[in-house]
């Protein structure tokens, strides 16, 4: 299973994504986290283009396929800002598409991605303008 949380910098994908990896049912070696920063790291991918975005996310989507494949329980928390891409990857794996939106800046406005376009269908809409802990149970009450 693949849980790809998407959504704007600072709508809190990252800090939903670790609650359900710390809280996750199966074995912690079974199960793992994949995110934006770190594998921008991994990549030394520090281009924000459109070119650089899609790099990363098909990357991201390349190993959560072959995590996925191997057995693990897939955690994604990445901007993922084209709709095609994520489509496409709904279409091709299980995936449970989380998206995390709030009206709070949260101090990462300069981060904003113009061009992102939010899910249409198929998707778990989480508004993080309440608080962690509802937006956590929300996921779990979705996950099981």
């Amino acid at each position: 299973m693949i849980y790809w949380f998407t959504g704007q910098p600072g709508s809190g994908k990252t800090t939903l994504a670790q609650k359900l990896y710390h809280h996750s049912l199966t074995l912690p070696d079974e199960v793992i986290h994949l995110d934006g920063d770190d594998t921008r790291d991994v990549l030394d991918n520090k281009d924000y283009s459109e070119k650089g975005r899609k790099a990363n996310i098909q990357f991201a989507m390349n190993m959560a396929k072959v995590l996925d494949n191997k057995g693990y329980t897939v955690i994604c928390s990445f901007v993922s800002p084209y709709r095609d891409m994520r489509e496409k990857f709904k279409s091709e794996y299980d995936v449970k598409e989380f998206y995390c939106h709030t009206t709070e800046t949260r101090g990462r406005e300069n981060y904003f991605v113009e061009n992102y376009e939010p899910p249409l269908e198929n998707f778990i809409d989480i508004n993080t303008d309440k608080t962690e802990e509802e937006s956590f149970d929300e996921i779990l009450n979705v996950c099981g």
